[in-house]
């Protein structure tokens, strides 16, 4: 099937999320389900009404779009979920000072999973400090997956 570049449907999601508040931090299309899904953020978080509100606001407009250009599809509004991987600069400022999970491509220092606190960024690298104090600057090409730490008491 195919579908309008998913930067120009991104870009749609997001002119529509804006006014309401609400960030748009993902676009996914399925091509085995035939499903187009936005994930959704706000600086409350998001919920099954945020969700509702969001789709019923872009329902109509986006048949106008017409992203799959008339195949049929099914339209998706989520929450990213509370351990979903940081892609944006957004993502990382959203959670500097909070803690962090990283996953490594390959060990260092024999690790590599690590945990610690997000106290830096930039577009290459991230910076953590571990539960030991240790600071430890990880190149971003290295990080196969960031994401913010979920601890259940």
């Amino acid at each position: 099937m195919n579908i309008k570049p998913i930067e120009e449907i991104r870009k749609f999601f997001e002119d529509m999320a804006a006014p309401m508040g609400i960030e748009v931090v993902d676009v996914e299309f399925n091509q085995k389900t035939a499903s187009l899904t936005v994930y959704i953020e706000t600086e409350s978080g998001v919920d099954l009404d945020t969700c509702e509100k969001y789709h019923n606001a872009i329902m109509d407009p986006i048949d106008e779009l017409d992203p799959t250009y008339g195949a049929a599809y099914t339209l998706n509004v989520s929450s990213p979920g509370l351990d979903r991987p940081f892609k944006t600069n957004r993502d990382f400022e959203r959670n500097l000072g909070k803690e962090v999970e990283v996953k490594l491509f390959a060990p260092l220092k024999g690790k590599k999973f690590l945990e610690g606190f997000l106290i830096a960024f930039d577009d290459n690298s991230v910076t953590i400090n571990t539960a030991n104090g240790e600071q430890i600057k990880l190149s971003r090409n290295k990080i196969a997956k960031i994401n913010k730490a979920v601890k259940f008491d």
